[in-house]
């Protein structure tokens, strides 16, 4: 029934407006599978989507998405992924996808975990990428949390700046997703937002994206941290950027004007 809906509705509807339907109409999990078979297929691999995913999902997420990749697709996620990145970005992407992290705060390894990525990045020359991936893969987002207040301390910096200073291409922006979903998931996607709607031209494939995979999760949350890190409401600047029947929909998933 779902399936012939849909059909129905893409011959009905057309381009932005079509793609966040049919989106909403995937469920949740599937729309995740589905947009990673889509980010790994074909000459290029959208890596903006790999980050985006294995970030911000919880373990349990992650472990269902692979039960549907591996249904839909006859495939294996990890095998996909490996086969499709390499070098350190390849190994964490691996590590979030085996989904093993671990619960709580280890308070007897926190400083010893802030101290070590602490001489990782700034005491050699040449970043251990190594212990940045593990440590960050690995801990739970409480337990690194705590791991981050004691490395500004000892650096007189955030862990964003060191890795912005040490790192490069897709292994800095998936370590930076790491330790912004770590701190505060809805802060991530507010931010992933905003980047995908300022400036000359929307990134409407990540716009819907975050819209429709967030709508029934976190986004009040979402929308409290857009107002207080950006001057404005997500309301107004979805409204500001986008038209039609596609902004009508994305603004109903937004809910209220934070104004």
């Amino acid at each position: 029934m779902a399936h012939d809906l849909v059909d129905n509705l893409k011959s009905e509807l057309g381009g932005k407006f079509e793609t966040l339907i049919v989106g909403l109409m995937t469920p949740p999990i599937m729309y995740d599978a589905k947009s990673l078979h889509d980010a790994i297929k074909g000459a290029g691999t959208d890596e903006k989507v790999l980050v985006e995913i294995l970030a911000s999902r919880t373990p349990e997420v992650v472990n269902a998405i692979k039960a549907a990749y591996k249904k839909e697709y006859d495939h294996d996620l990890e095998e996909d992924v490996s086969g499709d990145t390499s070098g350190h970005f390849k190994r964490l992407l691996v590590i979030l996808l085996q989904a093993n992290r671990q619960t709580g705060i280890h308070q007897e390894s926190i400083e010893a975990d802030a101290q070590v990525l602490f001489k990782a990045g700034e005491e050699k020359f040449g970043t251990d990428e190594q212990t940045f991936v593990t440590i960050l893969g690995n801990r739970s987002a409480e337990h690194l949390r705590k791991v981050f207040d004691v490395y500004m301390k000892m650096a007189g910096y955030e862990m964003e700046e060191s890795i912005k200073r040490e790192t490069s291409g897709s292994l800095e922006d998936l370590l930076l997703a790491v330790v912004k979903c770590a701190r505060s998931v809805p802060a991530y996607f507010a931010e992933t937002l905003y980047y995908a709607m300022k400036g000359a031209g929307t990134d409407d494939n990540t716009l819907i994206r975050v819209m429709v995979s967030r709508s029934e999760v976190d986004m009040l949350d979402i929308r409290a941290a857009f107002r207080r890190l950006f001057s404005c409401s997500l309301h107004s600047m979805i409204k500001g950027d986008t038209g039609g029947d596609y902004r009508k929909a994305l603004l109903l998933l937004c809910g209220g004007d934070d104004a």
